[in-house]
Parts: structure tokens; C-alpha cells; sequence
């Protein structure tokens, strides 16, 4: 399979850059999701990929082949690529067998007892094994996704393109078939751009994710080295819940706000200019207030939520007010005087905070 390079992409409307010189490198046979909020050119990137759209500067490579340049677009038939919609797009008066083997009676080449046998392994794959004789009409949303997923896989593409595919499915389902469209890269293997705004389900399936902002990336890495790492205050707003905490840099491992010092395992900061720190709830703990390298504060907010605790905290001597996520044994009320232990490995320097 070959990888996905994406160099200096631009896409305008007018005035608005869509993609604005985002740069992407997908190795052979990797998931990448595109992860951002709405209008961020995720789906313009994706649509740019498939050959949908003609980029206005930078260039679109798969393999040796360059796909996209401006003025020289390879168009979407001849790409070797399949793309899976959001809304499944199936044709209702076709079977499920009559739906997935569509795009092989098109390309030709095949007998028809070769297309049969063909379309029989793929649903077999997708766990519909005897549903090729139903119309989409008889299945359920998940069923559907997996046709859909089928008709893509069975013409064997050497890049696969997703485009929210599980946003019209419900919370439960959605959930179920995140771990199914992973199963299924694991077996296919094929190269593959997701595009979701949906965290969870980019960090259930992805081998990295790309977190677009404003048409570029912010952020690549794996699921982990984005929610535990965040580089930039956008990142870390968008991924999961966070504590952003803005101070001066007093040597190169402390920040200061109010009368409250707060250690960076890191170090790197640039002494008396402006940080800014991202600290998520989970990394830190509830103490007594007189523990060593506790901080005092008062519990202003405290909400169960079964699995958890959340807190809301105010440190004293600063304007600092925390989210705090605990386990939910003796959960503490409003008014209750607390320490707060926060290790320095929790408090994460962002873009222009360190030399």
C-alpha cells in the first residue's frame, strides 16, 4: 500500500482559506484521522484527496504518483481509492450483494461468478455473511455502515477515505462500531484518512491523529502523546477536559500566579516572560491541607457522576479555580478547606511558553 503526502495544500473560497498550506505525511498502511470542530478544512482536505476539488497551491502525492497540483488533478476514477459517506449512500432497490459489487460490474474485467465469490468474502469480513439477498431497508443503521464499508473494501482501493462515517448512528451503536472499523483496518491494512470532530472516536481507531486548526495541522501524534502532551492552548482545550493556567515563568521550571508556584517537569521556560500551563483534572489530587507540597484551596462545586467526582476548586492566593476529577469514595461538599497536589509531570508548557 502506498503512503499519503499532502505538501503546502491550499484551498480558498474568496477571501476564506479553507486549507491553508496544511502539510501531512501518511506512512503506507496507516490510519490517520483528520480530528477538528467545524470548519476547520478537515472535510476540504478530504475532499481534496479524493480528487473532488482542485487545490490552489501545493501538491497531493500517493506513492510515486502525484495526484493534485494546481491545474493537474488525476480525477477520482482514476485514483485507486474508495470513499465511504457519511450517509451511507446506498441505493435502496438494490440488494446488499446487487450494492457492494456495483463498483466491480463498473470497473469490469471480472466474470460474473468471480464477482459473486468476491462480494461473498468481503461480507463475509464485515460479519454479513447470508445478508447478501436483503435490501437496505431491512437492516439497521450498523448493518448499513458495514455495506457501505464492504462496497469500499471490495474493489480493493489502495487508499481508503471515511467522511464522518458514524455521526447518523446513535451514542450506542457509534460506539460499537468504532471498535469494528478498527478490527477492520487491522485486516485490510489499507491506507486511510478519517475525518471526524469526535475525539473519542479518532483516538479508538487512529494510529495518529492530525488536529486541524483554521485549514492547518496543530498537532500529530498518537492519541496519547496528544491528550497527555498538548503543544498549543487550542489543542488542549479540544481534546478532553483541561486546566489552562496562565502565569509568569519564574526560573526555567516554575510559573507563578498570585502567591502560587507550580513546578514543570520539563523546565525549558523562559524566566520572567508570560506561560501558560494545560493540567488535566485527572492528574491531580485531593489532600489534606497541610500535606507537604499541597496547595489550599476551597472546594466551590462538587458534582457525582458516578465513576467520579468533579470538583471545582479555588486555590488561595490566586485567581486560580481548578477541575478536579477524583474517585468517587467520600466525595467532599461545597465550603470544604482541601489541599491540592499537583505533580510537576502534570503541568504541560504550551507554545510560547518554552525556549
Amino acid at each position: 500500500m502506498p503512503g499519503i503526502s499532502l505538501r503546502g495544500l491550499v484551498k480558498r473560497y474568496g477571501q476564506v482559506g479553507a486549507v491553508d498550506g496544511l502539510d501531512l505525511e501518511v506512512a503506507p498502511g496507516e490510519l490517520v484521522s483528520l480530528l477538528g470542530p467545524s470548519g476547520c478544512g478537515k472535510t476540504t482536505t478530504l475532499r481534496l484527496v479524493a480528487g473532488f476539488l482542485s487545490p490552489d497551491a501545493g501538491e497531493i502525492v500517493v506513492g510515486e504518483r502525484r495526484l493534485s497540483a494546481p491545474g493537474a488533478v488525476v480525477p477520482p476514477e482514476r485514483r485507486r481509492m474508495a470513499m465511504i459517506f457519511q450517509s451511507y449512500a446506498l441505493w435502496p432497490h438494490m440488494t446488499v450483494a446487487q450494492n457492494v459489487g456495483y463498483g466491480l460490474r463498473v470497473r469490469g474485467g471480472l466474470g460474473r461468478a468471480e464477482r459473486e465469490a468476491r462480494v461473498r468474502e468481503v461480507l463475509a469480513r464485515v460479519q454479513l455473511a447470508g445478508y447478501g439477498s436483503r435490501y437496505p431497508g431491512e437492516l439497521s443503521g450498523g448493518q448499513q455502515q458495514r455495506v457501505a464499508v464492504a462496497r469500499a473494501l471490495v474493489v480493493e482501493p489502495e487508499i481508503l477515505l471515511l467522511d464522518e462515517p458514524l455521526s447518523n448512528l446513535d451514542a450506542n451503536l457509534r460506539e460499537e462500531m468504532r471498535f469494528e472499523i478498527r478490527r477492520l483496518h487491522e485486516t485490510f491494512a489499507i491506507t486511510t484518512l478519517y475525518v471526524t470532530h469526535d475525539q473519542a472516536e479518532a483516538m479508538v481507531i487512529s494510529d495518529r491523529i492530525a488536529v486541524l486548526e483554521r485549514g492547518r495541522v496543530a498537532q500529530l501524534g498518537t492519541a496519547h502523546d496528544i491528550f497527555e502532551r498538548p503543544r498549543t492552548r487550542f489543542v488542549a482545550e479540544f481534546i478532553g477536559r483541561t486546566n489552562l493556567i496562565d502565569g509568569i515563568a519564574e526560573s526555567a521550571d516554575t510559573i507563578v500566579c498570585g502567591t502560587v508556584r507550580l513546578r514543570v517537569a520539563s523546565g525549558g521556560l523562559k524566566p520572567g516572560q508570560p506561560a501558560a500551563l494545560s493540567i488535566r483534572p485527572h492528574a491531580m489530587a485531593l489532600t489534606a491541607v497541610m500535606a507537604p507540597g499541597a496547595l489550599a484551596g476551597d472546594i466551590r462545586r462538587a458534582s457525582y457522576l458516578g465513576d467520579a467526582v468533579d470538583y471545582e476548586v479555588a486555590l488561595e492566593g490566586s485567581p486560580i479555580v481548578l477541575r478536579i476529577t477524583t474517585p468517587p469514595s467520600a466525595p467532599l461538599g461545597p465550603g470544604a478547606r482541601v489541599g491540592v497536589s499537583i505533580p510537576p509531570e502534570a503541568c504541560v508548557p504550551l507554545a510560547g511558553s518554552i525556549q
